[in-house]
């Protein structure tokens, strides 16, 4: 879920943190660079992969999550906010409470009816409505302060 609200954010939290360029190797979720070696991860730190055929994204040290792989490409270190970090298993709890292609919160629809039924949904867009937009909208007030222009 990082990943995807990084990327909805503009915002990987990667101001003045090392950027690392070239030839990596992912092996039982450890990360070695060619040029180099460990590059200092440090259990717990955030960092973001690119250029990987199979582990682009947004990952905490050590992951059990990363498929062995030789990749070009780049390790970008991220400083990661408490507060986004909780954000995000708030999305998660929503997104499995509401996330469903047949959940209300996902409809296309504004509102139905049909068989003397009718509902309507608001356009708010609040945690507790589901919005219109899926996790995006419902969160938009918590996410905004660290949105960036892109």
């Amino acid at each position: 879920m990082l990943t995807e609200i990084c990327q909805y954010l503009h915002n990987w939290f990667d101001k003045d943190r090392p950027k690392f360029y070239g030839k990596f190797e992912i092996s039982d979720g450890v990360i070695t660079s060619f040029n180099d070696g460990d590059m200092g991860m440090k259990e717990g730190m955030y960092f973001r992969i690119l250029g990987s055929l199979l582990n682009d994204g947004v990952y905490q040290y050590p992951s059990e999550e990363l498929k062995d792989e030789t990749f070009d490409g780049a390790i970008w270190f991220c400083a990661i906010p408490p507060a986004v970090i909780a954000l995000s298993k708030d999305i998660s709890d929503w997104q499995t409470k509401h996330g469903g292609a047949t959940s209300e919160a996902m409809s296309p629809f504004q509102s139905e009816s049909f068989g003397g039924y009718s509902y309507s949904k608001s356009s708010g867009g609040s945690t507790e409505s589901g919005g219109n937009g899926g996790w995006q909208s419902a969160f938009a007030y918590r996410l905004n302060p660290w949105r960036k222009l892109p």
